[in-house]
């Protein structure tokens, strides 16, 4: 590892340990020449994940663009901003640990509602009104209804497998 101070090539660790929940490891270091410390962390390189978007354009999956549109179905409803972003990260991770590195803004918007189903009905309702682009009343009393007897909205598919039926282990981490 280069010195940052003097730019020598040999360093020796002095101490290393997990940062940042195990997903990273963080060293301290030594520069053998010039004898400045310095701290180095080492991460996992994800491969990006593209979203598919209903018109068949990709764009690079943005985290914050998601936790935005989830902030917005959420105000009001006694979800924290800290809540959001749990899920959120959950949700990426689901999709990290899936095969592919593309998948579908429908898909995303499936794993979304499975959450706010579990965590919040009223948080559920709003974000399904845009996810499904409710076109009235009769949309609302529909989505309602399943809610309501716990059977899936007429836009919800089970076809996928990154979807998992028991997202509950997640939901609790």
């Amino acid at each position: 590892m280069q010195c940052p101070y003097c730019q020598h090539n040999n360093s020796r660790v002095l101490e290393s340990r997990s940062s940042e929940g195990g997903q990273s490891i963080r060293r301290r270091r030594e520069c053998l020449e010039c004898k400045h410390r310095f701290t180095t962390y080492e991460r996992v390189e994800f491969v990006p994940i593209t979203v598919i978007k209903a018109d068949g354009k990709k764009e690079s999956f943005d985290p914050s663009k998601l936790l935005r549109g989830m902030v917005r179905a959420c105000e009001k409803t006694g979800l924290s901003y800290q809540r959001l972003e749990r899920i959120v990260e959950d949700i990426e991770a689901q999709i990290q640990q899936g095969n592919s590195r593309e998948i579908t803004s429908q898909d995303i918007g499936q794993l979304v509602l499975k959450y706010l189903q579990k965590e919040n009905e009223v948080a559920y309702i709003r974000f399904a009104s845009v996810y499904g682009r409710f076109q009235g009343i009769t949309d609302f009393v529909e989505t309602l209804n399943h809610l309501k007897t716990d059977t899936p909205s007429p836009w919800e598919t089970d076809n996928d497998a990154l979807i998992e039926e028991d997202s509950t282990a997640m939901l609790t981490s």
